[in-house]
């Protein structure tokens, strides 16, 4: 009997933030699955449940998902991957791969889902809280309110995305921002919204965690988002 796939969203950084589920999945699990850009690479989806999930007894399986331009290699590179998952597959282990945040948004296990249950293995998701989310908790703002719009693009490398998000909707996030506070400043100026309607949320429920204004003198990580309201709040 082949065993099942399970994709599971841990949250954005905070280990108490990850879903009953989500937990109960993990801890039931034969193996699982940690996808990294390159071997032997820090995951920060695995030290999110490490304080929650007993590792110590438990197969962990890296999984390489290289970050490539050409569409091709990326194709290629993930195929390899899933050929890694259905081999365990089908000795009848069950798997939980781990993602960052929420499954469904921008996560490369949506890709990893379709090969498997193309391939005739059954397949669950697990919601996790997404980082926008959290942070707009965390930053105590509301993310739309009555008839407002919302819409959620990419960083600013698909900068015609975030100009059309900011020139035609209320309320914008900007995820996986932290390159881009410069340009994003620029843009707010040329479509008349004040400095002081954004709030960064970078490395949310991390210990680098920041909240607050943006500033283009500051670094920022990988883990940034960007929330642009209508009028300042």
């Amino acid at each position: 009997m082949n065993g099942k796939l399970y994709g599971i969203g841990v949250g954005p950084g905070d280990p108490e933030l990850l879903t009953l589920k989500a937990k109960r999945i993990l801890d039931e699990a034969d193996i699982i699955a940690v996808p990294v850009k390159e071997a032997g690479e820090e995951s920060t989806a695995l030290e999110i449940i490490r304080p929650v999930v007993d590792l110590e007894h438990k197969s962990l399986l890296e999984v390489i998902f290289r970050m490539a331009k050409d569409k091709e290699e990326r194709k290629k590179c993930r195929a390899a991957a899933c050929g890694q998952l259905t081999a365990e597959l089908s000795k009848g282990k069950n798997i939980a791969m781990i993602t960052l945040g929420d499954v469904s948004v921008y996560s490369t296990y949506m890709y990893v889902n379709q090969y498997v249950a193309e391939h005739g293995f059954e397949t669950e998701i697990i919601p996790g809280i997404p980082s926008f989310c959290s942070g707009a908790a965390a930053a105590q703002l509301p993310l739309m309110e009555g008839n407002e719009s919302l819409v959620i693009v990419p960083s600013v490398r698909a900068e015609q995305q975030v100009e059309d998000a900011i020139a035609h909707y209320d309320n914008v996030v900007i995820m996986k921002a932290g390159g881009s506070i410069g340009r994003i400043l620029e843009l707010m100026k040329q479509y008349d919204r004040a400095e002081n309607c954004a709030t960064v949320i970078s490395c949310v429920g991390m210990k680098d965690e920041y909240i607050g204004p943006l500033d283009p003198e500051r670094t920022y990580s990988y883990f940034t988002t960007v929330i642009i309201k209508k009028e300042k709040r």
